[in-house]
């Protein structure tokens, strides 16, 4: 239609910036079209029309789609329920040398969406990590807090800590279940970002949270038994006898200050993937837990240069004579 009010325009002798005018468009598109298609003397809108059918990108299949060991290696990430940044960078870590299985986490996305038709699929739901769209603010109304005996606070923890340069640094902190009657102890280690989940049966009582917890820690080599941080839960205001038992200080957070132990945040939102809130935390096993770790264990971090907590994890252990926790 615009084609043929062009071609009547040039015959009523109107100049392009009138046309564009009438036809609401820039005189400058008008002027491209009409010299494209032969000028003023020779522009037929029948044939204008034909070549930009012609001329028309038609749409390009996806590389990813187009390499079958690409996209098996695409699907398996996403089923490990890794983001497609994540995918990327590990294939270039993987495969240095094969540059066919290189691709942008972008183009991971725009697959996924393309095969999607717009809708976001699934996988790219699950890839995100926290399933919410806005930011909720770090410091949240929560309730008064009695004050645990003998705390000692953050700022006292040794550098070492804060700087990640030592390993054995952990943060700590409880995830808790449907209508607040079921609980899984969450711990980071603050270099290698390796994960462990206790479960906490019953009850978070301070004497058996204490208890699992100083259990669990027991298992590490020394090398990985420096100290706790934990926020002001009164679920370990019977750190001193978890220190007696493992020989590993307890550092409390500052009221209020999740980002204080970012490490243990990052990961209880990664866990929420696999347990969302509302869920029954006492129907898992500790086996289960144990496999749930494994698979955040596996996955590669950009904060590890794209190597796996297990792998920075097992280094260590492997320069120090240490073994894996059981």
């Amino acid at each position: 239609m615009e084609r043929e009010l062009i071609a009547l325009g040039i015959k009523q002798g109107m100049s392009f910036r009138e046309i564009g005018a009438w036809i609401g468009r820039r005189h400058s598109v008008v002027s491209r079209e009409v010299n494209n298609n032969g000028g003023r003397d020779q522009y037929w809108p029948l044939k204008a029309e034909r070549r930009a059918v012609r001329l028309r990108k038609r749409p390009k299949e996806r590389r990813i789609l187009a390499n079958p060991r690409l996209d098996a290696e695409v699907s398996r990430g996403l089923a490990k329920k890794w983001s497609p940044r994540q995918i990327s960078r590990r294939l270039r870590l993987d495969h240095p040398r094969d540059h066919s299985l290189w691709v942008s986490h972008e183009t991971i996305y725009q697959t996924l969406f393309l095969q999607a038709k717009g809708a976001m699929k699934r996988e790219v739901q699950q890839a995100l990590r926290q399933g919410r769209i806005k930011r909720r603010p770090r410091s949240r109304a929560s309730a008064v807090r009695g004050k645990i005996k003998d705390m000692v606070l953050i700022s006292d923890r040794p550098a070492e800590a804060e700087d990640r340069s030592v390993p054995g640094f952990w943060e700590g902190d409880l995830i808790i279940g449907r209508d607040r009657a079921s609980q899984i102890a969450t711990l980071v280690e603050r270099q290698t970002r390796y994960v462990i989940l206790v479960q906490i049966p019953h009850d978070r009582s301070a004497e058996r949270v204490a208890r699992l917890l100083a259990k669990k820690m027991n298992t590490l080599p020394d090398l990985f038994k420096n100290s706790i941080t934990w926020d002001q839960g009164k679920e370990l205001s019977r750190h001193a006898e978890f220190t007696i038992a493992t020989d590993m200080p307890v550092y409390f957070c500052d009221p209020h200050s999740p980002w204080q132990r970012g490490s243990n945040e990052n990961a209880n939102g990664l866990l929420r993937q696999y347990l969302p809130k509302g869920t029954d935390l006492s129907i898992y096993r500790q086996d289960e837990l144990d496999a749930i770790a494994d698979e955040l264990n596996d996955r590669p971090r950009e904060t590890l240069g794209w190597l796996k907590p297990t792998e920075v994890f097992n280094n260590l252990l492997l320069y120090s004579g240490g073994a894996l926790p059981p």
